[in-house]
């Protein structure tokens, strides 16, 4: 019985050899890659060689060298708008501030009475840093002051078993944006009543700021000593903060041009600190009331 020549005889074991000079189904690409064994290519050759081609080329040059120029001119122009709305020049003068001044600052905000002299000081008709002025504003305060609140109110949350993270974010956005909102307003007011002072964005913010102090004051004393040691808290921290607002944004506001003018602006530079400071004693309850039961 004959038999396929490419096989040997039924129930063999062992295959025919294949014939010699049969034709390889793929080229072999090995050789120009001898210096590795096993076939395979120099590890960053290729990379090597894409590189040297992009150096060489110069259209690559032209495109690489406009895409960096590209680069550079949005960074310039994004640091052109970042200054234009936020100085950070003017920003980290509100937080140069140390030990000595946070600890006079706050003892002014919780018992403002004896202090005497309210007016900025200045240096070659710059005002001087907050860690040199006690009456300068600040936002290093206000903003440690705001954390701490907020901590503050997620800790009396869950003392009385009412503790979300959905009520605690609530709680932290309602008092920044009162905070954002009475800004707002006395820039407007600011603005109607054509009131030209050295007042800035950041020195409201700062004056708007500092209630957050006499609002940890109040929840302290009233998880401490319930209800009745809550309002007391909040009554002489209200006075306290009505008193400073009214010295401190009185003196501030007063401009140059404003001294010996008419007498309806200088009784809007009285009525505007007392408007912005008629508020705070209602700002400050409605944001811890709730968290003393």
């Amino acid at each position: 019985m004959a038999y396929h020549s490419g096989y040997a005889a039924h129930g063999s074991k062992h295959r025919a050899r294949p014939a010699p000079d049969s034709p390889p189904l793929f080229d072999d690409t090995s050789a120009g890659y001898s210096g590795q064994p096993g076939g395979y290519p120099v590890p960053g050759a290729d990379v090597a060689f894409n590189v040297n081609h992009m150096l060489g080329d110069p259209v690559a040059n032209v495109a690489m060298a406009y895409g960096s120029s590209i680069a550079s001119q949005g960074k310039d122009l994004m640091h052109k708008e970042l200054h234009r709305f936020v100085s950070v020049n003017k920003l980290k003068y509100f937080f140069a501030v140390d030990t000595a001044y946070v600890a006079k600052k706050l003892g002014l905000l919780v018992f403002p009475y004896t202090h005497q002299n309210w007016e900025l000081q200045y240096s070659c008709d710059v005002p001087l840093p907050p860690r040199q002025d006690l009456n300068a504003p600040d936002l290093y305060i206000p903003t440690m002051a705001f954390i701490t609140y907020v901590l503050l109110a997620g800790m009396a949350l869950g003392i009385q078993q009412r503790f979300s993270p959905e009520v605690l974010g609530l709680c932290a956005s309602t008092a920044l944006v009162w905070v954002m909102m009475e800004v707002l307003a006395l820039l407007l007011a600011f603005y109607l009543a054509t009131m030209h002072s050295e007042l800035s964005t950041f020195h409201l913010l700062a004056y708007s700021g500092y209630k957050y102090v006499g609002m940890i004051l109040s929840v302290l004393t009233g998880l401490l000593f319930g209800s009745d040691g809550y309002y007391v808290a909040l009554a002489w921290t209200s006075s306290a903060l009505m008193y400073f607002i009214v010295r401190s944004l009185r003196t501030a506001a007063q401009s140059p041009d404003s001294v010996g003018g008419p007498l309806p602006r200088q009784r809007l530079q009285l009525y505007l600190p007392l408007g912005a400071a008629a508020f705070q004693p209602l700002i400050v309850y409605w944001l811890t009331f709730h968290l003393v039961r």
